[in-house]
């Protein structure tokens, strides 16, 4: 009788989610553009009005975001995956900046961190937005860089800047006041009792402004000297990395205490890359490689494709147990395993990946208690090797950790967010982003106005918290940051992404399985209520391991969720939170092949925002 009311409760809660979405679905036949913010949303549909492919308006929606310091910046780093209708095939694009000169595990040592800084000029890889934006838009759209540049340059002349980063700037107007350049720009009214912009005020960027002008003016000069269009972007990339703006960058930079080179900028390129993915029931889902997290999601589908998740219900206390005990497995091997695949030592993500190695990881899940101590698996016996790691894994698995309550900074840290853009078109262009980097309080380079990453902070300084992801100049950390694509029968099915730091793997995980098991569309999926859990390492923020540690047990549930869900799992072992929103600010578009159209899905969490036509 007891299943009977549980099963009666959860499809009745499933049917009112599915009739009551906050925000309609975004329908379309030409096209679609969706991203964190309204005026970025209309810059995307302008350049979709006036004849621009998926990538041209993804372009053009990036440039807005990181103009209008949606939780990023210029400096910041952007990660991509198009699908080319031309070659049928899923192609990556790592435009994730590197460790700069001088950026060593003893110089960061020798300041007393355990790991690097969380703000300022010593947390800044070389910039990657930029020149990720100029590969996309040379090697896959149609447009000019001017084209796509336009609105950006429109809102860094003066645009009515929104409560949300006006806010945040006022909250961090004592950090930025350490910054010269940020000040400058960030707190236009110095001395009074508000010293940030007001909502509604129109916010000026010169330094910007003048910035994106010089990248404009090298790309139209290019072309009166007859370059192709691929030639004169390029010609724009150049003069931001080798030309007069690196070197007003590195000043800047280096005159706040930064270690970025005139040499590290220059020999700087982004990276074309083959995707990985694994197929879930017949529908292939792509990631970026191991040096984001986005794998982890690749290893949960694996893992939770030998249960019946649908008929566990949704969101049902054995439900929400075996997503939070597939992902924690997943966890343990991402903070252990993932690295810059072009850095040794060689990641074992081939194991990792294979069917065979879920299966094993899938029997240490138990159904009546959580595991607060899962740790890293042994993937080397699915590539035919020996694992060199297990001494150090085994003495990690000594290492038993506390439940430390969730507080509002942990939960700063583990949500962090920053935006994502997503766009197609009727010709078949898919792209789907999760730019990052240089979020407010950012510190400036120079009279660049273009804010500095602050990724460097999800490098180790100690091997045997990650051997694969300790500092080293010209290298990669292994970033939050992943996009989602998903394909059907040869065809784009799901396009989604997501913020939110060390959350977005988890949330993007369940919106998946809310469309393929549970049969949303694609705003209820993005609205329906999810579960983040807290026993994993953070990615992000403070500079002691105390300060990053799991916690065991910890998960996030939906306040909505019914008692005798909330005793079940508190009977498993676990300590609950509770978020009124717990699905995460996802973006997703779902390809209708049967009706020849768009179903767009924006978050109802802030100022996530979509257009269809």
């Amino acid at each position: 009788m007891k299943k009977l009311l549980h099963f009666i409760f959860l499809f009745s809660f499933l049917m009112t989610t599915a009739q009551r979405s906050q925000k309609p679905v975004i329908h379309g036949k030409n096209w679609v553009a969706i991203t964190g913010k309204p005026l970025a949303a209309e810059a995307g549909a302008m350049t979709f009005q006036k004849g621009g492919n998926a990538v041209d308006a993804a372009c053009t929606m990036l440039a807005a975001t990181c103009t209008m310091w949606d939780v990023l910046s210029w400096g910041g780093e952007t990660q991509v995956l198009i699908y080319n209708p031309k070659t049928g095939k899923v192609i990556a694009i790592n435009a994730l900046g590197v460790a700069p000169t001088g950026a060593t595990v003893d110089f960061f040592k020798g300041k007393g961190y355990a790991f690097p800084p969380e703000y300022g000029p010593l947390a800044a890889l070389t910039p990657g937005t930029p020149g990720g934006l100029c590969y996309m838009l040379a090697e896959y759209g149609t447009m000019s860089l001017k084209e796509v540049l336009a609105p950006a340059m429109q809102l860094a002349a003066g645009y009515p800047i929104e409560s949300e980063t006006a806010n945040s700037m006022e909250r961090n107007k004592q950090r930025i006041k350490e910054w010269p350049y940020s000040k400058a720009v960030f707190l236009p009214h110095a001395g009074e009792k508000r010293e940030a912009p007001e909502a509604g005020e129109i916010f000026v960027q010169k330094d910007l402004l003048e910035t994106l002008t010089k990248m404009v003016d090298a790309e139209q000069e290019a072309l009166k000297k007859k370059k192709t269009r691929k030639e004169a972007i390029y010609a724009a990339f150049d003069r931001f990395y080798k030309g007069d703006i690196a070197k007003e960058f590195v000043r800047g930079c280096q005159e706040q205490g930064g270690l970025i080179t005139m040499e590290d900028l220059a020999k700087w390129k982004p990276i074309e890359e083959e995707p990985m993915h694994v197929n879930y029931k017949g529908i292939d889902v792509y990631k970026l490689q191991q040096w984001t997290q986005g794998p982890m999601m690749l290893q949960s589908l694996n893992i939770l494709e030998n249960f019946d998740l649908k008929g566990m219900g949704y969101n049902s206390s054995r439900y929400i147990h075996t997503i939070c005990q597939a992902m924690q497995l997943s966890f343990a091997d991402r903070d252990f395993y993932y690295g810059d695949p072009y850095f040794p030592p060689e990641e074992p993500i081939k194991g990792l990946l294979s069917k065979e190695y879920a299966k094993e990881r899938a029997k240490l899940i138990s159904f009546d208690k959580n595991n607060p101590n899962p740790g890293p698996g042994d993937p080397y016996p699915y590539e035919g090797k020996t694992n060199p790691y297990l001494d150090m894994i085994k003495q990690r698995g000594l290492n038993a950790f506390s439940a430390i309550p969730v507080d509002e900074q942990y939960k700063d840290r583990l949500w962090r967010g920053t935006t994502s853009v997503e766009a197609a078109d009727k010709d078949g262009w898919v792209v789907s982003v999760t730019p990052s980097g240089g979020w407010i309080p950012a510190c400036i380079a120079g009279r660049t106005g273009v804010g500095m990453s602050q990724r460097m902070q999800s490098f180790v300084l100690d091997a045997s918290l990650n051997p694969f992801n300790v500092l080293e100049p010209g290298k990669r950390p292994r970033v939050t940051l992943t996009p989602t694509l998903a394909m059907k029968d040869g065809k784009p099915f799901l396009s989604f992404a997501v913020q939110g730091g060390d959350t977005q793997d988890q949330n993007l995980l369940q919106f998946f399985l809310n469309v393929v098991e549970f049969g949303m569309n694609v705003q209820e999926a993005t609205e329906a209520a999810n579960v983040n859990t807290n026993q994993l390492w953070l990615s992000l923020g403070g500079t002691k391991i105390d300060d990053r540690k799991p916690k065991p047990g910890s998960i996030m549930v939906n306040s909505a969720t019914p008692d005798w869900v909330k005793k079940e799992l508190r009977q498993m072992g676990y300590t609950l939170s509770f978020e009124d929103r717990s699905s995460g600010p996802i973006n997703a578009i779902f390809f209708d092949w049967k009706h020849g159209s768009f179903w767009g899905g924006s978050s109802n969490h802030g100022d996530d925002y979509g257009i269809g036509w």
